[in-house]
């Protein structure tokens, strides 16, 4: 299968590494000096330096040479670039995107997008992933879904093999709701546990919200997640799945998660304009929360621990205002 991959980050070039493995694949990047250097280079040094490209991934900055002889094609893009993406693809060629979260000044999500430009034959590849262990060849299970089963085989065609295993799903409402509030609570996490750094640090054991804390945390995340994503469409049982628990407990605990390095970082004291810029990075719960929550008030939805993300974020709570907030919630049953 001929494949290509639009946006030569972390997350698409770790993809076109291992689909290269078995097919033709062609690498799009945005900027003809980064395709220029490396096609030349044979690695991306800016995201995933220890990884060689493989002799059948050939990088480009031409999207018309990139597309032309596409049987499959995967957008690797951050969520802000999917529309344009969209709608430069032709619309006869399945078609993929990688990104999680909500469109910025629409609230839309992936296949909000689609839907609303007429594209058929399209999905999310999603899943608890990091590109760094995807692109090494380290073990990884994701999820792609789709209207059209089709299009969910020609993912496991593509990406399925003995170190990455792709299920599929017919749930692509609940796939992309999963991705896009995990990361809003990744960050809660990540303050949570930089709170317990810092208590632990002074044995203030009262003021350190231990595992028990995150545990709650979590639980009470994925029961968000599951209600906002039932209300707009979903499958309960898409949140028990990979895209769901599976991506949430990864991104709200490992230590390569963008999302949770913010969280951690606020709990120091910082303003979000230092933690972005320390950063580096895109973390897309930080753009997400506000959407996630608009869209459960819209509906009627009670959504606390995103509410006081979005609190934190704006900088209308402390860290340590936002747990006590959360604790002092009046009782109530929890189903």
């Amino acid at each position: 299968m001929q494949l290509t991959v639009l946006g030569a980050g972390a997350w698409g070039t770790a993809l076109a590494i291992q689909a290269a493995q078995r097919h033709p694949v062609t690498l799009w990047a945005r900027d003809a000096e980064q395709a220029k250097a490396l096609q030349a280079a044979r690695r991306n040094d800016r995201y995933l330096p220890e990884v060689a490209l493989p002799e059948r991934l050939r990088v480009t900055a031409d999207m018309d040479a990139a597309l032309a002889a596409a049987e499959l094609i995967v957008v690797a893009s951050p969520m802000a670039g999917l529309r344009g993406l969209l709608a430069a693809c032709p619309g006869e060629v399945p078609l993929l995107w990688l990104c999680k979260g909500f469109e910025a000044g629409t609230g839309r999500l992936g296949h909000e997008i689609a839907r609303e430009l007429g594209r058929r034959q399209v999905g999310v590849l999603s899943g608890p992933s990091f590109a760094q262990e995807v692109a090494r060849g380290q073990a990884t299970a994701l999820v792609a879904a789709s209207e059209w089963p089709a299009v969910a085989e020609l993912a496991v065609r593509a990406f399925h093999g003995e170190r990455l295993r792709v299920y599929t799903s017919t749930d692509p409402v609940g796939v992309e709701v999963g991705g896009a509030v995990k990361n809003v609570m990744a960050i809660a996490t990540g303050v949570a546990d930089g709170l317990r750094e810092q208590a632990e640090a002074a044995q203030d054991w009262a003021n350190a919200p231990g595992l028990n804390a995150r545990a709650a945390l979590l639980t009470r995340g994925l029961a968000e997640m599951t209600r906002l994503g039932v209300a707009l469409g979903a499958k309960a049982e898409s949140f028990l799945g990979l895209a769901g628990l599976g991506d949430l407990v990864l991104t709200a605990t490992g230590d390569l998660s963008r999302n949770r390095k913010v969280g951690l970082l606020l709990a120091q004291g910082l303003a979000l304009d230092e933690v972005l810029g320390r950063l580096g990075h895109v973390a897309e719960g930080v753009y997400s929360a506000r959407t996630v929550l608009a869209r459960g008030e819209a509906l009627g939805l009670d959504l606390p621990i995103t509410r006081t993300v979005v609190a934190l974020l704006e900088g209308r709570l402390a860290p340590a205002q936002g747990l006590a907030l959360l604790m002092n919630r009046d009782p109530r049953a929890e189903i």
